[in-house]
């Protein structure tokens, strides 16, 4: 992602809309700069053949941000929310969660899960300032960064009203 793109960004200036076959390539560039066991192609491609929530976020045709969203009777799993690291804490990330959260109290859902990796203290606060409380802590679930260990994921959970 362009750096000089991101300064000056806010929310809203993204235009939000369902990834499509041809954002893939560009998502999974931005999945690698990311994160450190990042998905491929192909676990984009089957979230799409299966009907997930799955949604990228660009700027001036620029992919700034995605997400995936598993609905499931009741309840919804976020899987993947990745801001690119030049248009962070800008609130894109919050304004694409937010949006999930809508979408899935106008489907029904009664509650939302996610995991985190337990080192991750931004995404954490941005989760728990959202309304999301730990519920829980997966053993050595996330690869190792680096030479480290493996990381404990923390389970986290948010119930959605449904006035």
């Amino acid at each position: 992602m362009n750096a000089t793109l991101a300064r000056g960004v806010d929310a809203s200036a993204v235009l939000w809309r369902p990834l499509a076959d041809t954002d893939i390539e560009a998502v999974v560039a931005l999945e690698r700069e990311a994160h450190a066991a990042p998905w491929t192609a192909g676990n984009f491609r089957d979230a799409l053949a299966a009907g997930y929530g799955v949604a990228v976020g660009a700027v001036d045709g620029v992919v700034v941000a995605y997400g995936v969203l598993l609905f499931a009777p009741g309840e919804v799993q976020l899987l993947n929310l990745t801001v690119a690291p030049a248009a962070r804490r800008l609130g894109i990330g919050r304004t694409l969660l937010r949006r999930f959260l809508a979408d899935a109290r106008a489907r029904g859902a009664a509650q939302c899960f996610l995991e985190v990796r337990v080192s991750n203290e931004v995404a954490i606060a941005l989760y728990a300032t959202e309304g999301f409380a730990p519920v829980g802590r997966r053993a050595a679930y996330y690869p190792a960064q680096g030479a480290g260990p493996r990381e404990d994921a923390l389970v986290m959970r948010r119930a959605l009203a449904t006035d």
